[in-house]
């Protein structure tokens, strides 16, 4: 039998077998690695009525590690509450491979400053992380309609929260050695309106004691929004519950200049498979056309090494050799600016194995 790592592949749909094809073949690059592809969203409603079925979420949980290139389009658009979607696949995933901590980090690449829609100066310095908590709140709390009027529940437990917290606070320990600047967690709620935020508040600061090597503080989910575009580098680790960190997360994409720029770990207890996915979405308008950028796919493969596989060397190459192609000058469309020339998937694809 090999003692090599097994990866289940889930390209989903749009430009997801693109960007997933052009992974596995950097990942062939770096070292030997068992494949195994599945479907999942979109495509697996149609194959299967379904947008997660339980072979492929088994397969899943007995791997080492899970890397999913996107979900969705507008062929599965609905609002009949009983047709499947595919979101409904990702957030099977998620619940059922015990998923609760998602992390995306934000650094914005040196070449790529003046493709941010923000000043140069504002996003100087700026390298944060987000950790969302992926399996409670409004997500997954009751919801219904009955005649003009609808409902979405949002609850937390204790014990939800505090899991989060820790992840939040463990991470900003490991970012802070061997830097200069002390370790700060910013937790975001919405204390003043909500409930849930309330007890949210509570728990993180009864556990911010336990990590005293960690400054603390609050924001306000609005203030957040408006601080993380104007004050970008004064965040380290923003730690929020799930609907919030996912407006947020997405919004710090744009420091980057482009949401194919930004990669994310989904991460269980200690030992558990990860999954490991590109922030982006499907983008089904380029889908087929070869001009899908792959590069926060292959950043989120080097999250897989480095959180999912316990291989950070790995993991420093391939986001070393991303900087050095960025460094050179090639850029996919979304990455473009005015009429400079762009190239396609397998172009920055070639780059970066060459780099390799």
């Amino acid at each position: 039998m090999s003692d090599a790592p097994r990866i289940v592949l889930l390209p989903g749909d749009g430009i997801g077998p693109e960007i997933v094809a052009a992974a596995r073949r950097l990942l062939e690059t770096i070292g030997e690695f068992e494949f195994d592809e599945h479907l999942v969203g979109g495509c697996s409603i149609d194959a299967h009525g379904v947008a997660l079925t339980e072979e492929v979420l088994v397969a899943c949980k007995g791997s080492d590690a899970v890397l999913l290139g996107a979900v969705g389009g507008p062929k599965w658009d609905t609002t009949d509450l009983d047709a499947p979607r595919p979101e409904q696949g990702l957030l099977g995933l998620r619940k059922g491979m015990g998923l609760y901590a998602n992390l995306r980090p934000v650094r914005p690449s040196p070449a790529l400053v003046g493709a941010s829609p923000l000043r140069e100066e504002r996003i100087a310095g700026a390298d944060l992380l987000v950790v969302r908590e992926l399996t409670g709140g409004i997500y997954f709390g009751d919801s219904g309609r009955s005649g003009d009027s609808a409902h979405d529940t949002c609850e937390y437990s204790t014990a939800e929260i505090e899991r989060i917290a820790r992840a939040g606070f463990e991470a900003a320990q490991r970012r802070g050695e061997g830097r200069e600047r002390t370790a700060r967690v910013t937790s975001v709620d919405k204390a003043n309106v909500l409930e849930t935020s309330r007890l949210w508040r509570e728990v993180v600061s009864g556990i911010a004691g336990d990590y005293p090597d960690v400054e603390l503080d609050h924001l306000l989910v609005d203030n957040a929004a408006m601080q993380l575009v104007s004050r970008p580098a004064e965040f380290d680790v923003i730690v929020t519950e799930n609907l919030f960190g996912d407006i947020l997360s997405d919004e710090s994409a744009m420091l980057t200049g482009s949401l194919g720029m930004l990669p994310s770990a989904s991460l269980g207890e200690a030992g558990a498979p990860g999954l490991f996915e590109p922030v982006h979405g499907s983008a089904p308008d380029i889908a087929g056309q070869g001009v899908a950028n792959p590069l926060a796919t292959f950043l989120s493969a080097a999250m897989m090494l480095r959180h999912g596989l316990d291989r950070p060397d790995d993991a420093e190459r391939i986001e070393s050799a991303v900087d050095a192609v960025l460094e050179r000058g090639l850029r996919t469309p979304d990455l473009a600016a005015g009429d400079e020339r762009t190239v396609g998937t397998s172009e920055v694809t070639e780059a970066v194995l060459a780099e390799l």
